[in-house]
């Protein structure tokens, strides 16, 4: 997959009725239909509860849920989609963990089902174009998605002085040395599993080489021993040097790191707009006890580029309950109420267009403006390269955090496994 452009039609996009999404096409057999997600938080359990009501109120047909732990589940559905043990729709990240999926031939195409739920009605052009197409075949279907940014605690920056945010590379150093002149931690990261560590690199590398060259480092068409990659390593190793990360990163995960920005311990992280949700979860008000800015630019010129995931459902190639899998992913995507709820409980965006943004707070609002004014939306990381490939990038940045200076060690090694992912 490539990345994708998600213009201001994602933002912006009016409201567009569903009449008789789910009453065409006759009766709907009764029975159930299994389904397994990465959806385990307390805020993301109770809105599928509520959500998956709705649908078996709808539709008679019984979800039976079976929801996996994030780092267990991208493993786990592997060994299920070769073991040919795949329940009948499964969640995934669109890009390239759907490509290698689609690669094995463990999908079901929905191009059908897509045309005749009339779902070029419901989600934005961009974002179907983006996040549903692969090897020429429409496979899944878009649930939710996120943006990452530098979400910090308001009154942390208030108390600092801080009333402008900086744009620019040397205004975020200027903002990272007055905070840690006062005492304050400039930089939590939670990077315990690894992922939370991408997107710094991800923006770093965005914000110099640019979207082009990051495409092709991901396909395994550039080297990480470039002098691109060292470049943006380097920029990372300087804010480390620094000092400006809160200590012992990778014994903490996000919501330790999400914890610490709260209590004031640190003035930002760097994360996806689903923190919202956590600390919305936690009471928390947008707008009033953190906000966010955008990854500062650094080389003139470099288009803007923002990062986040798509979260997806994906029908498996031999489901048992084909037609109720396939009501299942058009209610979830389909059904404005749904959609709303999932939002609001998992701090996500919601992919239809019909959706009315009155449900977002400011923050999310602002999130959505971010990524209308992009000329990129990049997916992360480990969803943008290989699920291999990710194995090895995921583990580099985990070693610089533990040791920054040994970084262009770490970048021969993980191209040493680019050779063998992609056989260079």
């Amino acid at each position: 997959m490539r990345e994708s452009g998600f213009p201001r039609a994602v933002a912006l996009a009016g409201a567009l009725g569903l009449a008789g999404t789910f009453g065409s096409g006759g009766a709907l057999a009764a029975g159930e239909v299994t389904i397994s997600h990465y959806f385990t938080g307390e805020l993301g359990r109770a809105g599928l509860e509520e959500i998956f009501g709705n649908f078996r109120e709808a539709t008679g047909v019984t979800v039976k849920d079976s929801p996996i732990g994030h780092e267990d589940f991208k493993t786990g559905i592997l060994v299920r989609a070769a073991g040919g043990n795949l329940p009948d729709v499964f969640s995934y990240w669109a890009g390239a963990r759907t490509q290698f999926v689609a690669d094995a031939g463990n999908l079901g195409a929905i191009d059908e089902m897509w045309a005749a739920r009339g779902l070029d009605a419901v989600v934005a052009k961009s974002v179907a174009d983006g996040a549903t197409m692969y090897n020429g075949a429409r496979y899944l279907v878009p649930f939710g998605y996120h943006y990452a940014g530098m979400f910090y605690n308001t009154k942390v920056m208030a108390e600092a002085g801080v009333t402008e945010f900086p744009t620019t590379w040397e205004g975020f150093l200027t903002l990272c040395a007055d905070l840690e002149a006062r005492g304050v931690t400039p930089i939590a990261l939670g990077s315990k599993n690894r992922w939370p560590a991408q997107f710094w690199f991800d923006y770093l590398l965005l914000r110099t080489a640019g979207p082009g060259y990051r495409a092709k480092l991901m396909a395994g068409e550039a080297a990480y021993t470039d002098d691109e990659v060292k470049a943006a390593m380097g920029l990372w190793r300087d804010l480390a040097d620094a000092g400006y990360f809160a200590p012992n990163a990778n014994a903490d995960d996000w919501t330790d790191a999400s914890d610490k920005v709260a209590r004031g311990d640190a003035a930002m992280t760097l994360m996806g707009t689903w923190i919202t949700g956590y600390w919305g979860g936690n009471g928390l008000k947008a707008g009033e006890d953190y906000d966010f800015f955008e990854f500062p630019a650094i080389t003139p010129g470099v288009p803007n580029a923002v990062v986040g995931p798509v979260d997806g459902l994906l029908i498996s190639g031999n489901a048992a309950n084909r037609a109720n899998a396939e009501e299942l992913v058009a209610f979830l995507v389909s059904d404005k109420a749904s959609q709303a709820t999932w939002a609001k409980a998992q701090g996500a965006l919601s992919p239809n267009v019909g959706v009315d943004e009155g449900i977002y707070t400011s923050v999310m609002k602002r999130a959505l403006e971010a990524i209308g004014n992009a000329d990129t939306f990049a997916f992360n990381y480990d969803l943008a390269t290989t699920p291999p490939m990710a194995e090895h990038g995921l583990s580099m940045f985990a070693r610089f955090m533990d040791d920054p200076s040994g970084y262009e060690g770490y970048l021969a090694d993980t191209e040493e496994g680019a050779k063998e992912v992609f056989g260079k």
